[in-house]
């Protein structure tokens, strides 16, 4: 009998709708036999993850989401499994983040008004969209509340007319300072959806090889974001640099959510052997001490 998996899953803790508990239960409804909830720059759903995961019967691996850049490329995405969720660095880390994060959120909603007053409308209230937001606060909490407003129709419509123009610059962590970061911490990484990084296969393989330069473990084969030849391609780059595969949904749920849990293009699944081959990662790691097995 097959066993199927999710590996790249939003909660509330970060710009995901459902609580980590919730998401758990619907990993489980789908028959799925492990997950990982991986939120941006967010580890606080977690053990609530950990929790519901040991109830439903759903094996959980601790993730997260880093925002990272690499020379002129910016927000590229990376992925960590399996490390120490308490870890002091890493959380120091991510608080600062988000920190910065919502300094960045209040002032792109003060943009926002002042475009809004220009239009005779009513502001918007921060405090709001942080209580909607419920853990860390991304631009999709501001588009909810304009939708909520009925400023605008729909996620699409906000960022065109109000996110995109009234953006404030984003800060990333330097890419090698995050898969050091993470391995510190006791985890392995992956390069999350490769396919939304450029569709140049001779620039992503330059990249690859970049990447695996400063520790690298890992790359998302399988997501939405690729076709199927283009995972057929990724699957072959990763076997020749021996990386990790890694793969998910990236489901953020909500009611406009066209991805599923557990579902990727067509019938394609992830399989278990993408969880065992992280856990062996990880474990190999932290025997030989956080931080060792390092390439960089």
């Amino acid at each position: 009998m097959s066993r199927w998996v999710d590996l790249h899953l939003h909660s509330n803790c970060s710009d995901g709708a459902l609580t980590p508990a919730e998401v758990v239960r619907k990993a489980a409804d789908a028959g799925l036999v492990a997950i990982a909830i991986a939120d941006h720059d967010n580890v606080d759903g977690i053990d609530a993850a950990l929790a519901a995961g040991q109830s439903c019967g759903v094996e959980v691996l601790p993730a997260v989401e880093l925002s990272v850049v690499w020379q002129g490329f910016q927000d590229i995405h990376l992925l960590g499994y399996c490390f120490d969720p308490h870890h002091p660095e890493l959380c120091s880390a991510l608080a600062e983040f988000r920190e910065f994060r919502a300094g960045r959120n209040e002032q792109i909603v003060t943009r926002i008004n002042q475009r809004l007053a220009a239009e005779g409308r009513l502001p918007i209230d921060f405090a709001a969209i942080r209580q909607r937001a419920g853990g860390t606060l991304g631009r999709p909490h501001i588009a909810l509340e304009l939708i909520a407003q009925g400023y605008v129709r729909n996620k699409d419509e906000a960022f065109d007319r109000y996110l995109v123009p009234c953006n404030v610059a984003k800060r990333f962590f330097p890419i090698k300072e995050a898969i050091s970061l993470i391995q510190r911490a006791g985890g392995v990484t992956s390069l999350a959806h490769p396919a939304y990084i450029s569709r140049d296969r001779q620039v992503l393989g330059q990249l690859f090889d970049a990447f695996v330069d400063c520790g690298l473990e890992g790359i998302e084969v399988y997501s939405n974001q690729a076709s199927n030849d283009d995972i057929d391609w990724f699957l072959s780059e990763a076997n020749r640099r021996k990386l990790l595969v890694t793969g998910g949904s990236d489901y953020h749920g909500g009611h406009q959510e066209e991805l599923v849990i557990g579902g990727l293009r067509g019938n394609l699944r992830v399989p278990y052997h993408c969880v065992e081959a992280l856990r062996f990662a990880a474990a190999r790691r932290q025997a030989k001490g956080s931080g060792s097995a390092s390439r960089s």
